[in-house]
């Protein structure tokens, strides 16, 4: 179902019409001052974020040139640390010592034992 976006040359207002269907017909109103003289206009769009985009806005720990992100190792358990401080939780000790042995190299004892 397409979204339509019109402005309406009177009192300068964009309309949105949801539509359908694309063969449909579309008649189209003002929603501010009810005029039926719009003229269509290119809709805005979505965008998604680059990875560098994601890495400036998440701050510290800074990228470093040719890493991958998700491969540097201080970015390890920085998911699961955000959340517990989202919520107002303290981060159980184990858990810590698992991400920074992780961070360190370590692979945590559940999978040592699967390989």
């Amino acid at each position: 179902m397409p979204i339509y976006e019109f402005l309406c040359p009177r009192c300068n207002t964009l309309s949105s019409i949801l539509v359908k269907s694309v063969t449909t017909p579309v008649t189209a109103q003002c929603a501010a001052c009810g005029s039926h003289d719009l003229v269509r206009v290119l809709s805005r769009f979505a965008y998604h974020k680059s990875t560098q985009t994601i890495w400036e806005e998440s701050g510290e720990p800074q990228r470093s040139p040719g890493l991958d992100y998700y491969k540097d190792p201080r970015n390890i358990g920085r998911s699961t640390e955000k959340k517990f401080k989202e919520m107002g939780l303290d981060m159980p000790e184990s858990i810590k010592n698992e991400i920074q042995a992780a961070r360190e190299g370590e692979l945590p004892k559940s999978i040592k034992d699967k390989l």
